[in-house]
């Protein structure tokens, strides 16, 4: 009877660490959902894009089961460190300002911020041109800091809570040109509603560099997901996600 009970209580401490261990294995990927091509939402509410192709990647290398949990741009990295989820794979510039609130990975693609405006508008991208001109950006973004540190009060900034609703303001008339990352901007030029509008003047800051975040110290979880990237690097999965999204490499 006694070999008995030591046997279930075995199999019970077993089962418990069994649990644990798989609970172990589960992450919570945070994601914007309104950044196509990176991030966004399809037809049926599905989180898709860039971003997520790659943190799904990333998620296999680790042999860990990863859930989606979409939070506003404004409040992503308040969420991750309210442990809302538990990595941010979210197009989100490595910037000396959020080292200071979050840890970054290495690199997963290099970026670039350059203008669009209307084919039919001679638009320049110097101090003098733009005096007075109003320009749209998405609020809490390179683009944003950039404009402000450059231009001063010289042109009117217009901050938006998703890059989507820059475009819109862009189409209606609302704002002379839009500051963004030219990749996303080239898929949305791609669009319908882009077509009438093209890239300005060169790119006005070459080297983006794109992390994934994590909370502060969580060092294990930073390493494990860098080590992921090199792998998917290395065996062209990156390459293949890349090709999916664009005709060159971000990375």
């Amino acid at each position: 009877m006694q070999n008995y009970k030591k046997f279930i209580l075995a199999a019970a401490a077993t089962l418990v660490f069994s649990a644990n261990a798989m609970a172990a294995e589960k992450l919570k990927m945070g994601i914007e959902a309104a950044y196509p091509p990176f991030n966004n939402k399809d037809a049926s509410g599905q989180v898709v894009g860039f971003d997520k192709d790659i943190g799904d990647a990333l998620c296999a290398k680790m042999k860990v089961e990863c859930e989606v949990v979409t939070s506003d741009w404004d409040g992503i990295i308040p969420a991750l460190n309210a442990k809302k989820f538990d990595f941010l794979v979210s197009s989100l510039s490595i910037t000396d300002e959020r080292k200071q609130a979050v840890d970054f990975t290495d690199r997963y693609y290099s970026n670039k911020l350059q203008f669009i405006a209307p084919k039919n508008v001679d638009f320049k991208t110097d101090k003098a041109y733009l005096k007075g001109k109003t320009i749209g950006t998405q609020r809490a973004t390179l683009a944003g800091t950039w404009l402000e540190d450059t231009y001063g009060d010289d042109i009117k900034v217009s901050l938006y809570d998703t890059q989507e609703n820059a475009y819109l303001d862009l189409t209606s008339g609302r704002v002379d040109g839009i500051l963004a990352d030219k990749y996303a901007n080239y898929d949305w030029l791609k669009s319908d509603a882009g077509k009438n509008y093209e890239f300005k003047g060169d790119p006005v800051v070459e080297s983006d560099e794109i992390g994934i975040a994590v909370r502060k110290g969580d060092n294990e979880l930073r390493n494990k997901l860098n080590a992921a990237i090199k792998e998917i690097v290395a065996d062209g999965t990156y390459k293949k996600i890349n090709d999916k999204y664009f005709p060159f490499s971000i990375y």
